[in-house]
């Protein structure tokens, strides 16, 4: 080869091409822009639907727990209405016989005769002892029954006055109560040992 043939010759090895300058110089093609768009999209469309969730599950709780807090304190005001209503129910019931002891003690003011004044007061007790029946109210029968932790409450004991009569209530100093199958008030009791 001349030399003349060899100015003509291409070279055949490549330039060596800078890293910096190569992507400075790649042209970005529309398709390529429009894929890094769409990609920040569906990033910024995902993000975003992620927070209107989580904005939806705060919602929800916060409504969730104002419902339950209303709930509350609504049930707390029912109660001291239903509490407050059963007391007035009972004071009502209790009014006539508070007027027949008012009309007792007027008439026992001019009655000489005693035995008239204890049938008076037999009468307004009983009266009175219904009306307390009519609203759950029952005696405990203790007098004689074996002694019983649920319904009885201890004292003092006695020596028995016969040999059946040991553990069993032998008098009754406070009489117990049950309201509603519950106990109001526990027997005062003396036990035979």
């Amino acid at each position: 080869m001349n030399t003349e043939e060899m100015d003509n010759k291409p070279d055949t090895q490549p330039e060596e091409v800078q890293p910096e300058t190569a992507q400075a110089e790649a042209p970005t093609s529309p398709e390529t822009q429009s894929e890094q768009a769409s990609a920040s999209a569906e990033e910024f469309s995902v993000e975003e639907k992620l927070q209107r969730e989580v904005a939806d599950w705060k919602d929800k709780y916060t409504r969730l727990f104002a419902e339950f807090d209303n709930f509350r304190k609504r049930t707390i005001k029912e109660r001291a209405d239903l509490i407050s209503s059963s007391t007035a129910d009972v004071l009502k019931d209790m009014l006539p016989v508070i007027d027949d002891f008012d009309r007792a003690v007027k008439a026992n003011e001019s009655v000489d005769d005693i035995a008239v004044v204890k049938e008076g007061f037999v009468l307004i007790h009983s009266k009175f002892y219904k009306k307390l029946e009519s609203k759950g109210l029952k005696p405990i029968d203790a007098q004689g029954k074996p002694f019983d932790t649920d319904f009885h409450e201890a004292i003092t004991s006695f020596p028995a006055p016969s040999e059946d009569m040991k553990g069993k209530v032998v008098d009754e100093v406070e009489k117990g109560y049950l309201l509603n199958d519950k106990v109001l008030r526990f027997s005062k009791v003396v036990i035979g040992q």
